[in-house]
Parts: C-alpha cells; structure tokens; sequence
C-alpha cells in the first residue's frame, strides 16, 4: 500500500476531522454531521473573503450557485450560509450535487450562464468538497487505497456577473463553456453507497482515456469557439493525479513541466475534487499570466468540461 502513497506525488493535505478520528469506524450519520459541521464554517470563511476581495457585502449578492459531491444537506448548503451571513431574503440559490472533480469548470460555467442570463446580476460560486470524510478503513480494495492516498479537502468562492466593478478590473472573462460526456461510461469515476458511507469508484483506464481522446474533443470545443490549441496561452487544468496530469500534458502537446502549476498544487494539497482547479487558477493569477486559457476538469459521467477563459 506504501507504494500507492510514495508515487502519488502528494506532500502534503488538509483534512478537516483530526487524524485519529479516520482510524476509527464512523457511519453514515456521524459522517454527515460532520460534514454539515465543517462546510458551514468553510463556506462562511471563502464567502466572507471573496466578497471583501471584491469590496462587496453579502446583500449585493443576487445569486448563490453551490457546488459539492462529498456529503448530502437538505435544506441545502446555501440556505445553511443564509442563516450565518446577511445575504438578502430573495437571493436566487442553486445548489448542485453529483458533478465530482468535474465541478470547479461546470460550475463556472453555470454560474456565468446564470449572470448571462440576468445582466448586471452578482453571482457567488461556492465550491467545498470534503473528500477527507469518505475515506472508509474498511475499505481496502485498489480504489479507495488510491483515493486515500490521493483525496484531500478545500473549498474556493467566485464572484461572477456581466458588469465589472466600479474600482478594479476583472481576474478572467469567461468567453464560452462546454463539456463532453463518454458513452457507456457510468462505472469510470463517481460514488456507491456502502452502509459505512460512499465508496469511491475510480477506473485506472482514466489516464489512458486522457492521453487518447482528449485533443480531440477540446479541439473541437475551441473550433466551435473561434479559438484553436495554438492560440491558446495555456492550461488550467484539475490535477486528478500525478498520471492524470502527465497524460493531458502530452494529450495537449504541452512541454514537459507546462502543468508545473497543477503538480505543485497536487503535492501540496492533495486532490481536493472540484475546488483544486481554483486553487491552479489563483497560482495562474498569480504568477501574472495572460490571454486565453482552457480550463478543464475531468468528473463521473464520465464528463470532461471545459471553460475558454482570457486572464
């Protein structure tokens, strides 16, 4: 099992439960009460910071698009949020569930269909995905070995709309979305559910279904856009893992070492699901890149989603 930890590329990991609690056998409800526990607190800090990032406050928000796939919250996450921060009793909600690793970019892009489709509007995309809480120690089948070597927990926040502030200028202008979902691929990538909690299901076919037909879909999807992979001024891409990452490299025909970004985050937080494609997009911004970026995300679908971004 040591092998799978050593060549994860992974350093280090946040994980929001102590240690020993993941050595000890939890259920279904003590899970989800956790991770009712610990989103609530996230969700408030990355809302909180974003919007004094922006030098706005909770009321100018007129939508909430919240995205997760590692715990269940009926009332929702966001109504949860409204309880704790002074968003405005009418702010439109839209919580989505089940878009995996895939949801940073398919959020994004919903998010900006929403302000789109109501100009002028504020929409604040939330992102947490506690992966640290389905780990399963009774579990010790090749998948969920692999998902505890690799799974950590995060959470990022976005403020979208159609019109810029009036004292800054925009990180990035979302200039299209799409994505593409494989035939026949339920069993790739996603969750079963086990009495003890969700049990990971993690196909090892995933780098080589990268490596083969990856360019041809995002070629696709930039021609349908007016853009080509040579106009690209680089990726942003979730690092699902070490292989993951080497296999979109060459997909894209990228220099070795181009998605040092993505490996750096990778090793230093762990593959925090939908929420580590932020995290490659703040280094991006960051480190002062510029013009158009594909952004992409792999998740159960099996679905690949893009965003055409200009930094």
């Amino acid at each position: 099992m040591w092998q799978v930890f050593d060549s994860a590329g992974i350093d280090a990991r946040h994980v929001c439960e102590p240690v020993d609690w993941y050595v000890t056998p939890q259920d279904w409800t003590g899970r989800n009460q956790r991770f009712l526990a610990h989103a609530d607190d996230l969700l408030e800090q990355v809302a909180t910071r974003c919007l004094e990032n922006a030098g706005l406050a909770a009321e100018d928000v007129d939508q909430i698009v919240t995205i997760c796939s590692t715990g269940i919250a009926t009332p929702s996450l966001d109504a949860r949020l409204l309880q704790r921060m002074s968003f405005r009793r009418d702010v439109a909600r839209l919580p989505i569930f089940g878009l995996g690793c895939a949801g940073g970019v398919t959020g994004l892009a919903r998010a900006a269909q929403l302000a789109e489709a109501r100009p002028g509007s504020r929409v604040l995309l939330l992102v947490i995905e506690l992966c640290s809480l389905t780990l399963r120690q009774s579990d010790l089948s090749k998948s969920n070995i692999l998902a505890t070597a690799l799974f950590g927990d995060g959470a990022a926040a976005a403020l979208i709309s159609t019109e810029e502030l009036s004292d800054r200028a925009p990180l990035l202008t979302v200039e299209a979305s799409g994505e593409h979902c494989w035939p026949d691929s339920i069993g790739v990538m996603g969750w079963s559910v086990e009495p003890d909690g969700l049990g990971v299901i993690f196909s090892r076919d995933i780098p080589g279904i990268v490596r083969s037909e990856m360019r041809v879909i995002a070629d696709r999807f930039l021609a349908a856009n007016g853009a080509s992979s040579d106009t690209l001024a680089g990726l942003i891409c979730h690092p699902g893992g070490a292989k993951v990452v080497e296999a979109i490299e060459g997909a894209m025909e990228r220099p070795p070492g181009s998605l040092d970004v993505e490996r750096a985050v990778l090793r230093e937080f762990g593959n925090m699901s939908a929420a580590t494609v932020w995290f490659v997009l703040e280094r991006r911004l960051a480190g002062g890149q510029s013009g158009p970026h594909l952004m992409s995300a792999l998740g159960p679908g099996f679905t690949l989603s893009f965003c055409l971004v200009d930094l």
